[in-house]
């Protein structure tokens, strides 16, 4: 795994520096094309044969340098190397070469960058200009066949590069999508839940005032701390996101370790929470973790802004290779049409980790209940009751 790893790196790395050094691709592999079409100038030749000179070298040259523009005109180096090619049969009596490199790269390149119209006219110069080539060397229909067939796989290895290109940049444009939604789904978590409490507490401030001046203390520093954490992870979503400079310092994402104070910053808003485990506390991906503590953050956010409710519970359940939460209030239950982004929420992310969130109502029909079922991989190991 490790050597595979390394050599998939390595691609990539390499494909990352082409990409970002196209003449530097291209100038290599018109010196390859080059070193190529230099051989029979420097094996010996029988005596019988024209001898290799300097301008018919030099002329080869000249149908090698077109490559070097390949991928910012395709159709016009093409015709640049047909026409060097033609001047170089009729002018010199040069070396021949055992294929013709610098037509298959241009066809290739046509035929894996240009759009449809200029790879039609390169088919029909390639119709016309390969049996003139023949016919003004060989004239065998052994060459003639030889020939189409190499130009043809050319185009076709062309046409299947530009296919997987699509096909990367479409998936790249999945990722790219799927991550949004991600980071969405993260801001709304954290934006909703700590708004939703600040307001909460904000709105009995002033009465306890008046009524508990020690209960309005707690709640403005109930107030603060939810703000802080809110801007904690904020400035860790976004350093993510953050290009170049000095990244913001990052750290794990919250998980089930993180859900006791979530209950007690819910409490401090004078919701009454109760949270229990059963089976013990466990171990998980770090992945399946956060994704709990974003589920019980959502539910809670929920009871918080609609339910109404006076006391809610809290309860995560290991048992038989499934953890089961389970968030249950004694409000108004649930309303005709809701169902908004939090709840959806909550079954991507439950489904994201194979598997299941269902909403309804609570236990005797009264309240509003989350019920979620995720599977627990082998590898969790027992942390504690």
């Amino acid at each position: 795994m490790g050597v595979r790893g390394d050599v998939r790196g390595g691609r990539e790395r390499a494909r990352a520096w082409g990409a970002d050094n196209p003449w530097a691709v291209d100038a290599g592999i018109a010196l390859l094309v080059q070193a190529a079409v230099t051989m029979p100038f420097v094996v010996p030749r029988p005596p019988e044969l024209p001898p290799a000179t300097w301008p018919a070298y030099g002329l080869m040259t000249l149908t090698v340098l077109p490559l070097v523009w390949r991928r910012r005109a395709p159709l016009g180096v093409l015709l640049a190397i047909l026409a060097t090619s033609a001047l170089y049969r009729l002018a010199v009596e040069g070396p021949g070469q055992p294929l013709p490199y610098t037509g298959l790269v241009a066809v290739y390149t046509v035929a894996a960058l240009s759009p449809a119209r200029q790879r039609l006219v390169t088919a029909g110069l390639l119709m016309v200009a390969v049996p003139v080539s023949v016919g003004l060397n060989t004239r065998s229909a052994r060459e003639l066949t030889f020939s189409l067939f190499v130009f043809a796989a050319a185009y076709v290895f062309g046409r299947l590069t530009d296919a997987r290109q699509r096909a990367q940049r479409v998936e790249a444009e999945r990722a790219a999508a799927r991550e949004r939604a991600r980071i969405a789904r993260e801001m709304h978590d954290v934006l909703s839940h700590a708004v939703s409490l600040m307001v909460v507490q904000a709105e009995a401030g002033p009465v306890a005032v008046r009524a508990a001046p020690e209960r309005a203390e707690a709640a403005f520093e109930a107030i603060s701390a939810t703000g802080r954490d809110a801007m904690d992870q904020l400035r860790r979503m976004l350093g993510v996101l953050r290009e170049g400079g000095e990244a913001a310092p990052r750290a794990p994402q919250p998980d089930i370790a993180a859900i006791p104070g979530l209950v007690e910053r819910v409490r401090a808003g004078g919701l009454a929470v109760d949270y229990t485990t059963e089976g013990g506390v466990r171990a998980l991906p770090a992945a399946t973790g956060a994704s709990v503590y974003r589920i019980v953050q959502e539910a809670l956010t929920n009871v918080v802004r609609h339910a109404g409710a006076r006391t809610v519970g809290v309860r995560l359940a290991h048992a038989d290779g499934v953890l089961r939460v389970t968030v249950t209030d004694d409000g108004r239950g649930p309303r005709p049409g809701s169902g908004g982004h939090g709840l959806v929420g909550m079954r991507e992310r439950a489904a994201a980790h194979g598997g299941t969130a269902e909403t309804g109502p609570g236990p005797g029909g009264k309240g509003f209940e989350v019920r979620v079922l995720l599977p627990v991989p082998a590898a969790a190991v027992e942390a504690g009751a």
